[in-house]
């Protein structure tokens, strides 16, 4: 695995959709790299600290929130004299994203009073009011042509759908929700599928005329659902509940046909890999051992090799770590808070947010518990590789995690003082971002043999 060095960032990052840039905010600076040569290829100077980053799907454009202003700028890679800028006066932007054709801005005010769909064509906006969400509640169907925005009045959720070449309103339908968490569209844009707060328990699928084809309730008392994804290929969906269950519905007749626990005890019969984070021990050659220029001036690497971790894989019956959550206490620690599918929608990564330190790996196929790996630290970010089975995430700790089916690895970062606490793939996988609090590097990651052992520590 190769490293970059480290370059600075202040705010948010992301790699373009065609996986050719990536954007970089440095305080009120727009810095693009190709991520090839990681040159800075454009530089762009905004009027005030970047809060968030989008690019557009074409890769052309790029715009940046500017929400203590609160304003919008968006660049052009390939005319870098042209710029747009979006105030909403005393409104404000709370959020703002693009829509499919690259060409449309949507903003949503402070307060969620509107949405506006601002055009970058002919400068034309369209408003819809009342939107349920700043971030969330709106959905886009996987060819473009519709979007799917919730809104809020009388008390009673609503589902409007707009056309997303003349941004009309083709139909409008109220869902059965208390207090509707978010929507999205299914991977074939067959179905819309809508999901309550966790106060409730529902998960509700909708037709895009507006008719219920199917509403799920896992139980009815407690906290209901935390989390929801598609499955790539559409035909699953799985939900995460409070109750520390994943449950996968599939997409013929919205049944259940999978459970899974999360438990705090793993008994046999199991048949899966339980790898477990442990230290590397630190080995001396005393033979050679002698004082020199580098240890009186304090720069002896024994720290760095003492943080070296490797895999064990351990055998069961064992005990996992968690946390009882307050009972006390809002918004408890518990749950599936961790959901995500690998890119064949064979497996899917799980975590249990009372068992912060490990992380589930279940074969869907195969309808059983593939891998559990125990780390040392709580369990930050995890993201599949989006070419191939391979799952990597981090901790906030100098190490970078992986999973495949061959088995589980652990890959020091080379950089000093450098904690992984956020990463990111790019579109086609060849490289990876990784972000500590200040700065940032990128990783190539080769492909990984077929056969390997359970554990390394390259």
């Amino acid at each position: 695995m190769e490293f970059t060095e480290s370059y600075k960032q202040s705010g948010p990052s992301s790699f373009s959709p065609n996986a050719r840039f990536l954007a970089v905010a440095v305080d009120y600076r727009l810095v693009i790299r190709d991520t090839i040569s990681f040159k800075v290829v454009q530089l762009f100077s905004c009027l005030d600290k970047i809060s968030y980053i989008e690019w557009a799907l074409d890769s052309e454009y790029i715009l940046c929130g500017l929400y203590k202003k609160p304003m919008i700028q968006a660049w052009s890679l390939s005319q870098p004299e042209w710029t747009c800028k979006i105030d909403e006066g005393l409104a404000g932007i709370a959020y703002a994203r693009w829509s499919p054709d690259s060409r449309h801005i949507l903003t949503t005010s402070d307060f969620q009073l509107r949405l506006t769909v601002w055009s970058l064509v002919n400068t034309a906006c369209v408003h819809v009011q009342l939107p349920k969400h700043a971030s969330k509640g709106v959905s886009f169907t996987k060819d473009g042509k519709f979007a799917a925005i919730c809104t809020r009045r009388d008390c009673k959720d609503y589902v409007n759908l707009l056309s997303c070449h003349s941004w009309e309103i083709m139909g409008m339908f109220a869902v059965d929700t208390l207090d509707l968490a978010d929507v999205e569209w299914s991977p074939d844009d067959s179905s819309i599928v809508i999901w309550d707060s966790p106060l409730d328990y529902k998960v509700l699928i909708y037709s895009p005329d507006g008719r219920c084809l199917f509403k799920y309730e896992a139980y009815e008392s407690g906290l209901g659902v935390k989390s929801v994804s598609w499955s790539p290929c559409g035909q699953y969906l799985a939900v995460g509940s409070y109750d520390q269950m994943l449950r996968v519905l599939n997409h013929l007749t919205w049944k259940k046909f999978a459970e899974f626990m999360h438990p705090y005890a793993v008994r046999g019969p199991c048949y899966a890999a339980v790898f477990k984070e442990v230290d590397e021990p630190l080995q001396l050659d005393m033979s050679e051992l002698c004082l020199s220029d580098d240890f009186s001036h304090g720069n002896d690497d024994s720290s760095e090799r003492a943080n070296t971790v490797r895999y064990e894989v351990m055998e069961v019956p064992i005990n996992l770590p968690f946390q009882k959550p307050p009972a006390e206490k809002p918004n408890p620690k518990q749950g599936v808070g961790i959901l995500s599918w690998s890119n064949d929608s064979q497996y899917i990564c799980t975590r249990n947010d009372s068992m912060p330190t490990v992380l589930w790996v279940w074969n869907i196929r195969q309808l059983e518990l593939t891998a559990i790996l125990v780390q040392k630290d709580p369990i930050r970010v995890a993201a599949w590789d989006p070419t191939c089975t391979r799952l990597v995430f981090c901790t906030g700790s100098t190490h970078l995690y992986m999973w495949t089916p061959s088995g589980a690895f652990c890959v020091r970062v080379p950089l000093p003082q450098f904690s992984i606490t956020d990463l990111k793939w790019n579109s086609d996988g060849s490289c990876l971002l990784l972000k500590d609090k200040e700065v940032f590097c990128c990783a190539v990651v080769p492909l990984l043999p077929e056969s390997s052992e359970y554990s390394s520590d390259e």
